[in-house]
Protein backbone atom coordinates (compact mmCIF):
# COMPACT_ATOMS: atom_id res chain seq x y z
CA UNK A 1 0.00 0.00 0.00
CA UNK A 2 1.19 3.66 -0.78
CA UNK A 3 1.32 5.79 2.45
CA UNK A 4 0.62 8.66 0.49
CA UNK A 5 -2.98 7.28 -0.05
CA UNK A 6 -5.74 8.97 2.29
CA UNK A 7 -6.60 6.34 5.22
CA UNK A 8 -10.22 8.28 5.45
CA UNK A 9 -11.48 7.24 2.25
CA UNK A 10 -9.99 3.81 3.20
CA UNK A 11 -12.13 3.72 6.02
CA UNK A 12 -15.37 4.87 4.49
CA UNK A 13 -14.93 2.93 1.56
CA UNK A 14 -14.38 -0.22 4.10
CA UNK A 15 -17.42 0.72 6.17
CA UNK A 16 -19.48 1.81 3.61
CA UNK A 17 -18.84 -1.52 2.04
CA UNK A 18 -19.30 -3.50 5.49
CA UNK A 19 -22.50 -1.76 5.80
CA UNK A 20 -23.89 -2.66 2.62
CA UNK A 21 -23.39 -6.59 2.91
CA UNK A 22 -24.79 -6.45 6.80
CA UNK A 23 -27.82 -4.64 4.82
CA UNK A 24 -28.17 -6.31 2.36
CA UNK A 25 -28.24 -9.92 4.22
CA UNK A 26 -30.52 -8.13 6.64
CA UNK A 27 -32.82 -6.93 3.93
CA UNK A 28 -33.43 -10.13 1.99
CA UNK A 29 -33.83 -12.63 5.22
CA UNK A 30 -35.18 -10.21 8.12
CA UNK A 31 -36.14 -6.57 7.45
CA UNK A 32 -38.14 -6.87 4.34
CA UNK A 33 -37.76 -9.62 2.55
CA UNK A 34 -39.81 -10.55 -0.92
CA UNK A 35 -41.06 -13.93 0.43
CA UNK A 36 -41.91 -14.20 4.17
CA UNK A 37 -39.02 -16.15 5.93
CA UNK A 38 -36.76 -15.49 3.60
CA UNK A 39 -35.83 -15.84 0.71
CA UNK A 40 -32.78 -16.91 -2.06
CA UNK A 41 -31.97 -12.51 -3.17
CA UNK A 42 -30.07 -13.34 0.47
CA UNK A 43 -27.26 -14.64 -1.94
CA UNK A 44 -26.82 -11.02 -3.42
CA UNK A 45 -24.65 -9.97 -0.79
CA UNK A 46 -21.91 -12.46 -1.70
CA UNK A 47 -20.12 -11.15 -4.01
CA UNK A 48 -19.64 -8.09 -2.16
CA UNK A 49 -17.74 -10.13 0.16
CA UNK A 50 -15.15 -11.01 -2.55
CA UNK A 51 -13.18 -7.99 -2.61
CA UNK A 52 -13.74 -7.09 1.62
CA UNK A 53 -10.08 -8.31 2.06
CA UNK A 54 -8.06 -6.43 -0.79
CA UNK A 55 -10.63 -3.54 0.66
CA UNK A 56 -9.44 -3.65 3.97
CA UNK A 57 -5.21 -4.16 2.96
CA UNK A 58 -6.04 -1.16 0.96
CA UNK A 59 -5.16 -2.86 -2.17
CA UNK A 60 -5.75 -0.57 -5.70
CA UNK A 61 -6.28 -3.57 -7.85
CA UNK A 62 -9.14 -4.51 -5.21
CA UNK A 63 -10.98 -0.67 -5.20
CA UNK A 64 -10.85 -0.60 -9.24
CA UNK A 65 -13.07 -3.89 -9.92
CA UNK A 66 -15.13 -3.37 -6.63
CA UNK A 67 -15.90 0.31 -7.33
CA UNK A 68 -17.70 -0.74 -10.41
CA UNK A 69 -19.30 -3.99 -8.68
CA UNK A 70 -20.77 -1.57 -6.44
CA UNK A 71 -22.63 -0.08 -9.68
CA UNK A 72 -24.53 -3.13 -9.78
CA UNK A 73 -26.05 -2.17 -6.50
CA UNK A 74 -26.57 0.91 -6.83
CA UNK A 75 -28.68 0.24 -10.18
CA UNK A 76 -30.79 -2.68 -8.30
CA UNK A 77 -31.34 -0.15 -5.45
CA UNK A 78 -32.49 2.59 -7.86
CA UNK A 79 -34.27 -0.43 -9.36
CA UNK A 80 -36.22 -1.16 -6.55
CA UNK A 81 -36.87 1.68 -4.92
CA UNK A 82 -39.00 2.70 -7.90
CA UNK A 83 -40.58 -0.55 -8.20
CA UNK A 84 -41.11 -2.16 -4.95
CA UNK A 85 -44.78 -1.66 -3.63
CA UNK A 86 -43.70 -2.04 -0.06
CA UNK A 87 -42.54 0.94 2.04
CA UNK A 88 -39.64 -0.48 4.04
CA UNK A 89 -38.54 -2.49 0.91
CA UNK A 90 -38.25 1.04 -0.67
CA UNK A 91 -36.59 2.60 2.17
CA UNK A 92 -33.63 -0.14 2.79
CA UNK A 93 -33.14 0.60 -1.76
CA UNK A 94 -32.30 3.85 -0.86
CA UNK A 95 -30.21 2.54 2.09
CA UNK A 96 -28.39 0.43 -0.73
CA UNK A 97 -28.33 3.40 -3.25
CA UNK A 98 -26.69 5.65 -0.61
CA UNK A 99 -24.20 2.44 0.52
CA UNK A 100 -23.13 1.88 -2.40
CA UNK A 101 -22.79 5.42 -3.51
CA UNK A 102 -20.61 6.33 -0.94
CA UNK A 103 -18.00 2.95 -1.30
CA UNK A 104 -18.02 3.83 -4.70
CA UNK A 105 -16.85 7.43 -4.52
CA UNK A 106 -14.85 6.92 -1.38
CA UNK A 107 -12.73 4.00 -3.90
CA UNK A 108 -12.24 5.95 -6.94
CA UNK A 109 -11.11 9.16 -4.87
CA UNK A 110 -8.55 6.29 -2.71
CA UNK A 111 -7.29 5.45 -6.22
CA UNK A 112 -7.16 8.53 -7.80
CA UNK A 113 -3.73 10.04 -6.73
CA UNK A 114 -2.06 6.50 -7.35
CA UNK A 115 -3.03 6.40 -10.91
CA UNK A 116 -2.08 10.28 -11.34
CA UNK A 117 1.28 9.07 -9.92
CA UNK A 118 1.45 6.08 -12.72
CA UNK A 119 0.62 8.35 -15.45
CA UNK A 120 3.24 11.18 -14.94
CA UNK A 121 5.85 8.55 -14.65
CA UNK A 122 4.96 7.41 -17.42
CA UNK A 123 5.24 11.28 -19.53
Amino acid sequence: MNPDLNPRLRLAATASLLALIVLCAAWETVIAPVRPGGSWLLLKALPLAFPLRGIVRGNLYTYQWASMLSLLYLMEGAVRAMSDPAPLSVVMAWGEILLSGVFFLSAIFYVRPAKRAARSQRA
